[in-house]
């Protein structure tokens, strides 16, 4: 698929073959000179392994993606690495188990890629992917009862065209990732005032509490996200709204990530990304290095678990006898939502377990309606009444 037909031969032509020949694009896979056996051979033991990549990949799959790569030199193996990694538990919850390791991989691997997409995020890849951050568009996300909704976040992520994803990246991509990040927030700071801090002057500067960047864990460590650490990390801080924006991904330096963070504003601060990230989009733009964004795939990232919006809007909710109640994986499941437990008991992370499929309006709709119910629910039973009722229809 990477080879050319050769130009048709005129007599006119003919002493210009061999500049002609040298025109056409070389297939990767041949500068390679891997010590590989056949795919039957080299096909990896899937037997404890509880991914989603390992309930799509069949022998007869691996064969067919076996002998490709993409012009980066990504190779099937290097897609599975992170489901081989972390094979995850049989009780436990399902991770993705795969990673691009650039937007290439998702046209060269789509057979793979696009089974795991409709398994993970329950999509049909026949549907077109749109995009709308406007907030005003956004209903309800104001009124949150505040006894149990504690606290709420928005962050959004972003690949970078013509760079390679995290996991695939260079030091030298990484580092040119961040001098593009810096040109465009200087751009970027006449509307929006903040600041880029790297990592060392993070650990240096005391004196800028709040403005912090975590450590990678063990995963983002064994999938190669942290590659370096903490070469060319950085985070952009802008301090009168509370914004963080992640100028070379804290841990992703090839994406764009929005995060928003505010206890004290009831409902989801989607108002807070909007601005940054349409400017961003407009300035990188500019630069000549776009935000990535296929039409049946929407936004693309290396993750399959964020493709489509990259959009994960959360909310941190006191729950004490919801989380208990025999009906709340199926409420979850109808409300396409995830819960997760946090470090404080009865207090659970509240988001959306799809990305793609509906806009970024669309998606922190569907949380905001998704946590007033189970806000309702929650006090149902602490009346000790009953919440079948209450519990919606698949949506």
């Amino acid at each position: 698929m990477w080879k050319i037909k050769p130009p048709i031969t005129y007599a006119l032509e003919a002493k210009y073959r061999t500049h002609l020949e040298t025109l056409v694009p070389t297939d990767p896979m041949s500068l390679f000179n891997l010590k590989r056996g056949s795919p039957e051979e080299e096909f990896p033991n899937l037997k404890y392994n509880y991914t989603c990549m390992a309930s799509i990949l069949t022998p007869k799959l691996y064969a067919r993606q076996f002998n490709r790569a993409t012009q980066s030199g990504v190779i099937f193996d290097d897609v599975i690495r992170p489901g081989l990694e972390e094979p995850g538990e049989l009780h436990g919850p399902m991770s993705v188990g795969c990673v691009a390791g650039d937007s290439q991989s998702y046209i060269l691997f789509c057979d793979f890629f696009d089974r795991v997409i409709e398994a993970y995020q329950n999509h049909k890849m026949s549907k077109l992917q749109e995009s709308d951050f406007n907030h005003d568009n956004l209903k309800g996300g104001d009124d949150f009862d505040r006894d149990y909704a504690l606290s709420c976040e928005v962050s959004v992520v972003r690949g970078v065209d013509d760079f390679s994803f995290p996991t695939h990246c260079s030091r030298g991509e990484r580092r040119q990732l961040l001098m593009l990040a810096k040109k465009a927030l200087d751009q970027l700071a006449e509307q929006l005032p903040g600041k880029l801090y790297s990592k060392a002057e993070l650990s240096q500067d005391k004196e800028d509490k709040g403005v912090t960047v975590g450590a990678p864990s063990l995963s983002q460590l064994r999938n190669g996200v942290a590659r370096d650490w903490p070469d060319s990390r950085a985070v952009w801080f802008q301090r009168k709204t509370g914004l963080d924006l992640l100028g070379s991904r804290t841990l992703g330096p090839p994406q764009i990530g929005d995060h928003a963070d505010d206890a004290n504003t009831q409902g989801l601060p989607m108002y807070l990304c909007q601005p940054p990230l349409v400017l961003l989009e407009a300035l990188y733009k500019k630069l000549r290095h776009p935000f990535i964004w296929k039409q049946q795939l929407g936004w693309v990232v290396s993750s399959p678990a964020d493709v489509g919006t990259g959009l994960r809007a959360s909310v941190r909710v006191k729950l004490q006898l919801l989380p208990r109640h025999r009906r709340l994986e199926d409420v979850l499941k109808r409300l396409r939502l995830r819960m997760d437990k946090t470090d404080c008991s009865e207090v659970y992370n509240i988001s959306n377990a799809q990305t793609i499929g509906l806009d970024e309006v669309g998606f922190t709709q569907l949380v905001v309606d998704g946590v007033k119910l189970l806000i309702r629910m929650e006090k149902r039973l602490e009346g000790e009444e009953k919440i079948d009722d209450l519990v919606p229809l698949q949506k």
